[in-house]
Order: structure tokens, then sequence, then C-alpha cells
């Protein structure tokens, strides 16, 4: 079995990413780019669904200790500011919280 603190790194990253990627399909007019941002979203969703069931069972919370929610909400914030100076436009960062909320109550934590 992998290192527990490892699975939970790669599991914030995870979904930290498909939150930026929802976020930047909300912000793009472009059918092309939505639909591309959309694939990448669920990628990331479905990686971080695997290890979350490597961390672990399904039906059990993880510990509120590990303060995962934060996590995932800086990591995404930190990207998408990266991504507003390269010149994206129309990112909501706001939107992190509710999205982040959204993924961590389909994986039941």
């Amino acid at each position: 079995m992998q290192n527990k603190s490892k699975l939970i790194r790669i599991f914030i990253g995870n979904i930290a990413n498909a939150v930026v990627h929802e976020v930047l399909e909300n912000a793009i007019k472009e059918q092309n780019l939505r639909s591309y941002y959309g694939k990448e979203m669920q990628n990331s969703f479905l990686l971080a669904k695997r290890y979350r069931e490597k961390l672990n069972p399904a039906n059990k919370p993880l510990p509120k200790s590990l303060k995962i929610r934060e996590k995932i909400v800086k990591k995404a914030t930190q990207e998408l500011n990266i991504r507003i100076k390269k010149g994206y436009t129309h990112i909501d960062i706001d939107s992190t919280d509710k999205i982040t909320e959204k993924f961590l109550k389909r994986l039941k934590i």
C-alpha cells in the first residue's frame, strides 16, 4: 500500500485540477474548448475518485483534521491566478468554493 500522505496529496491535486477545469469550462464561450475542459474535468474527477477509494472505504468520511477542502480551494485558486496572469478572461475564482463542495459531496467526504 502506498504512503497515505502521498495518496492524499495526489487526491487533492486531482480534485483541484477538476475544479480548475470546471471553472475554465464555465468561462469559455467556444464550444470546442468547453468540451475539452469538460473532458479534462471528468478525467481528473475519476482519478480523484480512485484515490479516494484507496484512502479508506467510500462509506467512511475522511478525518476533518486533514483540511482537504481548504487545500483544494487554495491549490485551485493558485492555478486560476496563474491562468489569469497568462491572459485568460472571465474566470470566476469565487466559484471554486462551490465547485469544490459539489465534488466533495459526490465523493462523500
